[in-house]
């Protein structure tokens, strides 16, 4: 069986074996400490924190973005050649400097909720990554738990193999001895030492699959590959409490899994978030009012004013008059002011400069290419499509809880049936020891038997702990937890 790619019972079996026995050594991992390492380190369990965090990082920009916009600037510029005087703004062939500084702000009034519409998507956005966060932590349990139970399995393979490869080392010894006796043909004793070397590469292989699971187990904790990973063998498996099947019927575990999945909990807040991006994308198709302010001042080198520098006398005729007879010229004396340009001052020029704006924008969408209708039915296919990957996972949940229930039905029968077969072939065996050691049963024969017994015990021990499997996995879907 392939119970890797099972969902739902491994965080079941997390819980099973966490309290099975104290950890005897340091380097002892129970199954329980393997899920807490792998939550903490395994890589996908940090991807999808990351995407959680990009979600609510969204969200609150999102709330922060109601708050009104300020900014400020200061610009310097240094011209020369032909330019326009930013003072006086005529044409000058002169070098200049000009330093400008200014202060904005704009705050939107009413934009038909688009920003609250986007506030409450953001916010559904985030709470789904949440859960399915807690979505990836399960998976990554379950695949723990499954390479948990697989060495398991393993181990106990490998000591069944290795009481095999005992007990027919020791039919060998003991044939050798019967042989040299003359009892026994030479045949025998071939057909027990091929019967031994099969059973050392049965051995061989499942301490291999030990190895390779090992591996797996570590691959999933995000491991290194050199440290140790040793296994806490949990107790007696058979004392489980296991829910009867009438308590897992697949219908009422399916009603009950729709509430506690993560996953279905993820994307019915993800409809609900696509529904909201609907509602603030039709908002922008609607006019927006926004205000804003403004406060600027400048300074430029090239303002002057005209200072005077002092005064230079002048006399000048005016005209004749004449007197009794004689003519006198008139003379008209004054004083001619002199002047230079100087550069205004700096605090001059920024407070004469200061400059004060308020305004009102209404902003009427008309045409801009259909985009925005266009992001409107998007956003209501969107709608449609994670609808669609509801239905999908539900009908897959749904299948998943099914094919559990059949299976754990099947799980039932077959450990039933491989729990008669061992005990009807550990019969025979005892038997066949018999008739063998008194010579009344060929070497083929008995090893055949000796078979039986093995594949029997193999089939058993499967079956027993995918026996376990299913139940727990029925359980786990019910209640998304187990209790002991």
């Amino acid at each position: 069986m392939k119970i890797s790619k099972i969902p739902g019972c491994i965080l079941a079996l997390c819980i099973l074996f966490a309290n099975s026995a104290t950890v005897k050594a340091q380097d002892t991992w129970t199954l329980q400490r393997s899920v807490d390492y792998a939550l903490a380190n395994n890589i996908s369990i940090k991807q999808q924190d990351v995407q959680k965090r990009f979600a609510a990082l969204t969200y609150q920009q999102s709330k922060l973005a109601q708050i009104p916009t300020l900014s400020t600037g200061v610009q310097a510029t240094y011209g020369s050649g032909r330019n326009i005087d930013p003072y006086t703004n005529t044409i000058i062939t002169q070098s200049y400097f000009n330093l400008g500084a200014g202060v904005s702000a704009n705050v939107n009034i009413f934009n038909w909720f688009y920003r609250r519409n986007l506030i409450a998507a953001n916010s559904y956005e985030a709470q789904a990554q949440n859960r399915y966060l807690e979505r990836a932590k399960n998976n990554v349990a379950f695949n723990i738990a499954a390479a948990f139970l697989q060495i398991l399995l393993n181990m106990e393979q490998v000591h069944i193999s290795e009481l095999q490869v005992k007990l027919t080392a020791s039919q060998l010894e003991n044939t050798k001895k019967l042989v040299i006796a003359g009892s026994k043909p030479e045949s025998d004793q071939a057909d027990l030492e091929t019967k031994l070397a099969n059973d050392s590469v049965n051995l061989i292989t499942a301490q291999n699959n030990v190895i390779m699971s090992t591996l797996e187990m570590k691959a999933y904790l995000n491991l290194g590959f050199d440290v140790p990973y040793v296994p806490q063998i949990p107790g007696d498996v058979t004392s489980i409490p296991i829910p009867r099947l009438d308590e897992v019927d697949p219908e009422m575990v399916f009603s009950a899994a729709q509430t506690n999945n993560p996953g279905i909990k993820g994307d019915l807040l993800r409809i609900k978030s696509q529904e909201r991006t609907l509602a603030s994308q039709k908002g922008l198709l609607y006019p927006s009012l926004s205000a804003s302010g403004n406060l600027n001042t400048s300074y430029a080198n090239s303002a002057k004013n005209q200072v005077i520098t002092g005064y230079t006398p002048y006399s000048q005729d005016i005209g004749e008059v004449a007197i009794g007879g004689t003519t006198y010229t008139v003379k008209a004396n004054g004083q001619t002011p002199s002047y230079k340009l100087v550069t205004i001052p700096f605090s001059d020029q920024i407070n004469n400069n200061f400059r004060q704006s308020v305004g009102l924008s209404l902003n009427i969408p008309i045409l801009n290419g259909w985009q925005q209708r266009t992001a409107v039915k998007q956003a209501r296919l969107n709608i449609e499509t994670q609808k669609l990957t509801l239905d999908q996972d539900l009908q897959q949940l749904r299948r998943d809880i099914y094919t559990a229930h059949a299976n754990a039905m099947a799980a039932i029968q077959k450990f039933s049936a491989a729990s008669k077969g061992v005990e009807s072939s550990q019969r025979a065996y005892d038997f066949a020891t018999k008739r063998f050691d008194l010579g009344l049963m060929n070497t083929i024969d008995y090893i055949t038997t000796q078979n039986n017994l093995f594949r029997a015990q193999i089939d058993k021990v499967s079956a027993q702990y995918e026996y376990i499997f299913r139940m727990k996995l029925l359980e786990f879907y019910r209640d998304q937890k187990v209790s002991l």
